[in-house]
């Protein structure tokens, strides 16, 4: 299995995935085509010709999955989707409604390469119980395509001391996750990802992750470090 998990699209200061190009782009390979769903906003034809804008200098055409007669047609013959970022419950329960959640786990634990960004990173998990989204709409259920056997929180914000937001920090509410759930819960800051390939994973980006364990345990790892473990929780 080959995916490329990214907390967020833009960093600040920089342009729509600016700052994950370079590793996109090796990540792809020899690939030079991609499906692109844009189910996690509203205007998908937008969004669609802005993914396809910013693949163009890296070489990569790009396709629209609702370009295609089919939703799963497009997953059929695809060799790289990217699931993009913006309201996690809109993404998934359009792919529930495409059929699409265990069909894009079937192909890409046989091949196909996937990149989440976001809401797209959300979904490839367990479950999107971690994500920081409005519930804008009601999926048939928080089961998402289960490619990797954690949760993962992304734009994860640490704390400020010198906050005077009365409301819960981002690791108070996964502890609240964890008070009825087992899942390892990764905070993955912004500017950063987990690339994962035939069961190595590394931590890349600018920033390093929290992870977040069911008995209170906080593990802070830097980026460029191995992750494998999560594969084996």
């Amino acid at each position: 299995m080959r995916a490329l998990l990214i907390s967020n699209s833009t960093n600040f200061g920089g342009g729509y995935l600016d700052h994950c190009a370079g590793e996109i782009s090796d990540f792809l390979g020899t690939i030079k085509e991609i499906v692109f769903v844009p189910y996690a906003l509203h205007d998908w034809d937008m969004y669609t010709e802005k993914t396809r804008q910013r693949y163009k200098p890296m070489g990569v055409e790009v396709r629209g999955i609702h370009e295609f007669g089919q939703a799963a047609d497009a997953i059929l013959q695809a060799k790289a989707i990217h699931v993009g970022g913006g309201n996690t419950f809109r993404l998934l329960k359009k792919l529930y409604e495409e059929n699409l959640v265990a069909l894009i786990r079937e192909r890409v634990l046989n091949g196909t390469v996937y990149i989440g960004a976001s809401a797209g990173t959300n979904v490839a998990t367990v479950s999107i119980k971690t994500t920081n989204d409005m519930p804008i709409v009601y999926p048939p259920s928080f089961d998402a395509i289960g490619l990797v056997p954690f949760n993962i929180n992304p734009h994860y914000i640490d704390a400020d001391p010198n906050s005077m937001h009365m409301g819960e920090t981002r690791e108070q509410r996964i502890k609240e996750f964890h008070e009825v759930n087992d899942n390892i819960v990764v905070g993955l800051r912004e500017g950063t990802w987990l690339r994962i390939e035939d069961g190595a994973v590394r931590l890349g980006g600018i920033k390093g992750a929290r992870i977040f364990y069911k008995n209170g345990e906080v593990k802070e790892y830097p980026a460029g470090s191995d992750m494998r473990f999560l594969l084996n929780p």
